[in-house]
């Protein structure tokens, strides 16, 4: 069932890091055996979910993790990037799973990544409220007590940009707020937190610490001065604001100010020292002047009120989720960031890359690998420093608000009976990995 998608890949450097990811709401199911999330609230909101479902099930990976960790193996990965649910890690016996979990995956010969928040906060609490940061560094401690003998590399935060943009400001995920720029404390405290959690595993013996930022490059939709002023605008909003206090320990300029707290002690927190930098990775956006009233985010309309909209990117195949398929973006981001940040970049590591797309003969999905492995080899041959890369996902899954309409996976789920089955993409990503050892 391999696949010819043309020459062979170019040669990796040795202990290039290869792994898949998941997240913990979207594939653990077993909703009853823990505490309430905000996405548990969000999904019993009748329309907050396209297709009416939620995540009680999912992939029921909670109760099936032996079999996905076996096609983990099969697969020939050195990592697998999954979260850990605080709504979980809350409730009794919660942590034993991620015991077993990162036993099994230690026994196949597999690296565990966990990531420690991936947007299911537990109900009670509010990323809106300050104190939330401390908490979560009080749950990574209690995290990294019983995981540390065995895991080593650990992720803090995946994409707190989305998870003020669609969850706090424009009211499209859980917590399902429309803040617009209200959002940004939630912003803040989602990066101090990330801050607190590096020196909660420092303190713990951790020495290979991230975080996972999404990003894509910002192209303005003309020469227009006023569409170029625009798309620096939605840069600074979308990629500075989260890149810059980690690597840089400033927010651009005039942005602190719009922060809560004694910003300047919070930078010196958030700017712990990270070992890598995490980035995910799906296209670029193409942004124009405010006032376009078919401006739209990921499928998302968005409100006229904000200062730049976002235009399609025409000419482009796109995915069955409507994106656009622009492997070269990838060499451009992270060229980018390499030339921006110099050496206060820290070694880059691909936590997401992926796409959605029917069908166990997934020739799209492995066309769109093939190119973007590729485009990341370009960006390793210009001198950025790579690590790892990391396909979203192992399997398909929850997937947020778009509920079970989108399959992102390697491995094909059916719902309704929960049978795995390995796409063309899982045999092709397979026989790749084997090339390149």
């Amino acid at each position: 069932m391999a696949t010819d998608a043309g020459d062979p890949i170019p040669r990796f450097p040795d202990g290039f890091l290869w792994g898949v990811s998941t997240s913990a709401h979207q594939i653990e199911g077993a909703a009853g055996e823990r505490e309430p999330s905000v996405w548990d609230e969000f999904t019993a909101e009748p329309g907050r979910v396209k297709d009416g479902s939620t995540a009680a099930v999912a992939c029921d990976h909670y109760h099936r993790h032996r079999e996905d960790v076996a096609l983990l193996a099969g697969l020939g990965v050195d990592a697998y990037r999954f979260s850990i649910s605080w709504p979980r890690v809350n409730s009794p016996g919660g942590l034993d799973f991620y015991d077993r979990l990162v036993d099994e995956l230690c026994a196949a010969g597999v690296r565990p990544v966990p990531t420690l928040f991936h947007w299911d906060l537990p109900a009670s609490l509010d990323w809106l409220q300050r104190d939330t940061a401390a908490r979560f560094a009080d749950y990574v401690s209690v995290v990294a007590e019983r995981l540390g003998d065995r895991v080593t590399t650990w992720i803090t935060l995946n994409e707190p940009a989305e998870h003020t943009l669609l969850g706090h400001a424009l009211g499209a995920h859980a917590p399902g707020r429309r803040l617009l720029f209200d959002a940004l404390p939630v912003a803040h405290h989602q990066l101090l937190a990330h801050g607190l959690a590096v020196r909660a595993l420092r303190a713990a013996g951790a020495t290979d610490i991230g975080i996972a930022n999404s990003h894509g490059p910002t192209w303005p939709a003309s020469a227009d001065p006023a569409d170029g002023e625009a798309a620096g605008f939605y840069d600074v909003l979308l990629n500075r604001l989260f890149a810059e206090p980690v690597i840089l320990g400033a927010y651009p300029e005039g942005m602190d100010a719009l922060m809560p707290g004694d910003v300047a002690a919070d930078l010196e927190v958030i700017a712990e020292p990270v070992d890598w930098y995490g980035i995910n990775y799906y296209a670029p956006t193409r942004v124009g002047a405010p006032g376009d009233a078919d401006s739209e985010y990921g499928g998302l309309a968005l409100p006229a009120e904000l200062p730049f909209s976002v235009k399609e990117i025409e000419g482009r195949p796109v995915t069955d989720f409507g994106w656009p398929v622009v492997p070269e973006g990838l060499t451009e981001l992270l060229c980018g960031f390499r030339d921006t940040y110099g050496d206060r970049l820290p070694p880059i590591v691909i936590t997401e890359n992926g796409c959605s797309y029917e069908g166990l003969d997934d020739q799209d999905r492995i066309t769109y690998l093939d190119a973007h492995v590729r485009a990341l080899h370009t960006a390793l041959e210009a001198g950025v420093d790579v690590r790892g890369y990391f396909v979203w996902s192992l399997m398909d899954n929850f997937e947020w608000a778009e509920g079970y309409a989108r399959r992102f996976g390697l491995v094909h789920v059916d719902y309704a009976s929960l049978e795995r089955t390995p796409k063309a993409s899982y045999h092709w990503f397979r026989d790749m990995l084997r090339a390149q050892r």
